[in-house]
């Protein structure tokens, strides 16, 4: 398999593989959506009792949603995660206790009125773990209402829950193949007006390709061009991606992480094999 890397920054990948079939390029694509490891809120402690501030006013513990939902828009919340730093809680040494290996703590103290964000989660310990999406709203509190609350979070993947799915827009297909037969073509640009994508441009009066990796394989220049002076196909052994990251792992953190994941799988697959063939 050869890898092309288009464009890798922190939420936003596009590459090109080639050299593979379409079920290994779908393996992929079921890889970066359900089994790369993130951190997420799985566990929330709410304070119950009054609150009481600096000045000695007296807030109740209290908001205008369930418990119930402000937990679950808290685990919803994208964690900062270095994947080769943190081990899954049922595996690490403290047997599930919890750790610095396996369990990342915040705290969220806030009092109204006024609107709670991702960004008054406070970490408890390392700043590099604070939020980074600081304007995800969380509740509304009102008049002498104030939430106070302790949370963990966890290392898991989108096949236990959708909060732990790192990608969003995880999409392949066929790497496009255009040809213009300039012979055929009598100048007409009607498919280059036709193309959604601005493939085509007009080059001394002919439709030439100027940008192959917009093509999306519609075939609008194809049936706007009578004469078959176009031919549009799409290469089974090359595909171009593309994926977004929720923001706690970075395009290349996820890419290098599955294909890491995908290798282990393979060759856990070939040893069952070899391990069957021997028996």
């Amino acid at each position: 398999m050869d890898l092309k890397i288009i464009d890798l920054s922190d939420r936003h990948g596009k590459f090109v593989i080639s050299g593979v079939r379409p079920d290994i390029a779908n393996a992929l694509r079921r890889c970066l959506m359900t089994e790369i490891p993130k951190m997420a809120i799985e566990t929330v402690e709410f304070h119950l009792g009054p609150i009481r501030d600096e000045d000695g006013k007296e807030y109740e513990s209290v908001s205008p949603l369930f418990d119930e939902i402000v937990a679950h828009r808290l685990g919803l919340i994208p964690v900062p995660t270095d994947p080769d730093l943190y081990v899954y809680k049922d595996k690490c040494v403290c047997e599930g206790e919890g750790c610095p290996s396996c369990t990342i703590m915040y705290s969220l103290n806030k009092k109204g009125p006024g609107d709670v964000y991702s960004g008054d989660l406070e970490p408890l310990g390392s700043q590099e773990l604070k939020v980074k999406d600081e304007l995800v709203p969380i509740v509304r509190l009102g008049p002498g209402q104030a939430i106070l609350v302790y949370a963990s979070a966890e290392l898991g993947t989108a096949k236990r829950n959708i909060k732990w799915q790192v990608t969003s827009g995880t999409n392949y297909r066929y790497y496009p193949t255009v040809n213009v037969d300039l012979a055929k073509c009598e100048g007409d640009l009607d498919c280059v007006n036709a193309c959604p994508r601005d493939v085509l441009k007009a080059i001394d009066g002919k439709p030439a390709v100027d940008d192959l990796e917009a093509c999306t394989l519609c075939r609008s220049c194809e049936e706007a061009c009578d004469i078959g002076a176009i031919t549009v196909s799409g290469d089974d052994t090359k595909f171009l991606f593309e994926f977004e990251t929720d923001g706690s792992l970075t395009a290349r953190q996820t890419l290098h992480k599955a294909l890491e994941i995908l290798e282990q799988d393979f060759e856990e697959f070939r040893e069952g094999v070899s391990e069957m063939d021997s028996a």
